[in-house]
């Protein structure tokens, strides 16, 4: 309230230094329509002269001046009409010649009609009304005095030919005082028009200025935002929206299925569902695979919610689920340590004691299969106290840049031939040459191996092995990718989430640990490990390397 007040006072304190005309819409309005009526005058009176016999209705003491000033008015008219239209001028001008122009005309149009008891006289009073609303209050007042002036004058240049009596000044002084009462009157409304003109612009600049800076902020929110309306239509997205959903920069209007279809296809089942909760979240992956997004839906107004504007937030997990991964790895740090002074120890100790039971000649073969159980859970738990403490210890990488696809070859090979795998069971299958990365090569073998290894054990499930790795580069961003495909069951859609978790496994044997570490050793080298459910079946883990040329000399 208090900066209303200021603001109002402020635009107070410009109208009254203004010296001249504003020039805005409503100055060139006023003119426009003063104009109008202008022109409507000359045709009217052109058109009763013409049209009436003799004695004339208007012009029956000089025919011949009336008609000429009345025809000479209808072309000023035009010629003004076209000056306003085109602005050939600019309005203080315009208005000192059109008001003074119409004072001439006036009065030689009364003069040749009868003087003042023509009634023609009392145009004046629109006209320099009119002009009150525009010019500064000197001027109106000057024309008003001319108006009065040239009214009289004319009462006695009549009175002097001898075609009218001193009855008449009194007609004429009361005509000079209305239009000195109207220019003065139109004065302060003048002022309030201008001042509320005035008003009304700063708050149109208050709210342009207001757009754009939501405009702004929308834009450069850290969040990715989407709006969409009851018709599925984008009515609203940011910068970073539109890249996660892989869309043009400026896609609003367009349908969400043309920018996103994963993304319109869940928005269009939660429509659906009679019973969907009034806030929804599910997760999808991005564009160009890139990073897995979790994806809030908040319906917007009131009503049937599920059938009206939808607002999206678009958050990319990766960055949450590393600070959920730090969160987890502290405290695997310290669990860790106590594993390892706690654990270990009898472990070892129950393993050396099934191994030296098991050379016993006196044991049975049911009490040999007993100790082999001992053996293998008991190398199945110093294995997870192996990957948890390595984990915990987290060494620093020593990323390197390096070609992908013959180092591809080089694995595959390997795995292979430690695995025994028949030819074409694991293949390279599309690898980019003189692709690059930069990367640790230790780490990205122990990831690539604990996804191969996963692999291999589900797609065995399925009565056949079929592994496939594909390199290449995003359509995005152009950052280099390597990808693993299986031909197994897949992964349950209710359980997508819980993958990268630790000790999370949904078969038997599994230390649940194999994609956590991985997910953790990408992390440790600016890369992103991603799942995707396959189309034809199966799995595809992809990693998404940082861009080599970015990272190139920043250390780790």
């Amino acid at each position: 309230m208090v900066q209303s007040l200021t603001d109002s006072r402020s635009l107070r304190s410009e109208l009254r230094l203004l010296p001249s005309i504003d020039e805005s819409d409503l100055t060139w309005r006023v003119l426009g329509t003063l104009n109008l009526f202008r022109l409507f005058v000359a045709v009217l009176l052109l058109g009763l002269f013409f049209a009436s016999g003799d004695p004339r209705f208007f012009g029956e003491r000089y025919p011949a001046l009336f008609s000429a000033t009345a025809a000479g008015y209808l072309v000023f008219s035009i010629v003004s009409g076209l000056a306003i239209r085109q602005r050939w001028v600019t309005a203080e001008p315009q208005i000192l010649v059109q008001i003074a122009a119409d004072i001439l005309a006036i009065v030689i149009l009364m003069h040749a009609s009868g003087g003042i008891a023509s009634g023609l006289g009392g145009l004046l009073v629109v006209f320099v009304g009119a002009g009150s609303l525009l010019l500064p209050l000197h001027v109106p007042a000057f024309f008003a005095a001319l108006a009065t002036l040239a009214v009289l004058g004319e009462q006695f240049f009549s009175q002097m030919a001898g075609v009218s009596d001193t009855s008449n000044y009194s007609a004429a002084g009361v005509l000079g005082a209305i239009i000195f009462a109207i220019s003065l009157a139109a004065r302060p409304l003048a002022r309030r028009i201008q001042f509320s003109e005035a008003l009304a612009r700063q708050r149109g600049v208050d709210l342009a200025n207001l757009s754009e800076l939501n405009e702004y902020i929308v834009q450069h929110l850290r969040e990715s935002i989407v709006v969409v309306d009851a018709d599925d239509r984008i009515r609203l997205i940011n910068g970073s929206a539109a890249q996660l959903l892989g869309a043009p920069a400026d896609c609003r209007g367009i349908e969400l299925a043309d920018a996103s279809i994963d993304l319109a296809e869940h928005v269009a089942g939660w429509r659906k569902r009679q019973a969907a909760p009034r806030h929804a979240e599910f997760s999808m992956v991005a564009a160009d695979g890139s990073a897995r997004i979790q994806v809030h839906l908040a319906p917007l107004g009131k009503g049937d919610e599920r059938h009206g504007p939808i607002l999206v937030f678009l958050e990319d997990a990766s960055l949450m689920d590393a600070r959920v991964q730090q969160s987890k790895l502290a405290s695997l740090g310290r669990l860790s340590a106590s594993i390892a002074h706690e654990i270990r120890n009898p472990v070892g100790a129950m393993s050396h004691a099934g191994q030296l039971l098991a050379e016993s000649s006196a044991l049975s073969a049911e009490d040999l299969r007993l100790t082999e159980i001992i053996r293998t859970h008991a190398e199945r738990v110093s294995h997870i106290i192996d990957n948890v403490l390595r984990l915990s210890r987290r060494e620093s990488s020593r990323p390197e840049r390096f070609e992908l696809a013959p180092w591809l070859r080089d694995f595959a090979e390997e795995f292979t031939r430690t695995l025994e795998l028949q030819e074409g069971e694991l293949s390279v299958a599309n690898a980019t040459e003189n692709l690059e990365i930069r990367m640790d090569p230790s780490h990205l073998r122990q990831v690539l191996w604990n996804l191969c290894d996963n692999a291999v054990k589900y797609a065995s499930a399925t009565g056949g092995i079929m592994v496939e790795l594909h390199a290449g580069q995003t359509q995005r961003t152009r950052q280099p990718y390597l990808e693993v495909l299986d031909h197994g069951h897949g992964v349950d859609p209710q359980i997508v989430d819980k993958i990268f978790e630790p000790f999370f496994t949904d078969r038997s044997g599994g230390t649940g640990l194999g994609l956590y570490i991985s997910r953790e050793l990408c992390e440790l080298n600016r890369a992103t490990l991603v799942f995707q459910p396959r189309e034809t079946g199966g799995s595809i883990f992809r990693i998404v390397f940082a861009d080599p040329a970015r990272w190139e000399g920043v250390g780790s």
